[in-house]
């Protein structure tokens, strides 16, 4: 209730209708017209104090920022949700690779990969036993 947040923050109720007049804070109300304020509506409170007394802000300048924080949020939010959508399609995309290169791969073992030498031809297996023989 009003005269609660107002003790709570030592502000003046009035300040508390001012605020909402000029749509800086939106508290839900009662059937019976007694407004009601939510953990959101008192972290906004916070807020503006904090703007209007810490900062020097006037409300229109609050206002301003206020809105500027919804858009940001907003904004991070959209950025968040593309970002997972890269994320998706990325490990899609690494998943195709792999299934890719499994298929396209030949496999062998090493002793079946030889690296040539231009200048020393590879030997073949008769004329590496002659070699050893000559050496000895």
């Amino acid at each position: 209730m009003i005269s609660a947040v107002a003790q709570k923050y030592h502000i003046h109720p009035q300040t508390l209708r001012l605020y909402e007049r000029e749509g800086l804070l939106k508290p839900s109300r009662t059937e019976g017209n007694t407004r009601l304020y939510s953990e959101e509506d008192l972290e906004q409170l916070e807020t503006i104090l904090t703007l209007t007394r810490d900062l020097g802000v006037n409300l229109a300048g609050v206002d301003v920022i206020l809105n500027m924080r919804r858009k940001i949020q907003l904004m991070q939010g959209e950025v968040n949700e593309f970002m997972e959508y890269v994320k998706r399609e990325l490990a899609r995309g690494i998943d195709d690779w792999e299934q890719r290169l499994s298929t396209a791969l030949v496999k062998s073992t090493s002793t079946d990969l030889v690296r040539a030498n231009p200048q020393n031809p590879p030997a073949t297996a008769s004329a590496q036993s002659t070699q050893k023989k000559q050496a000895r």
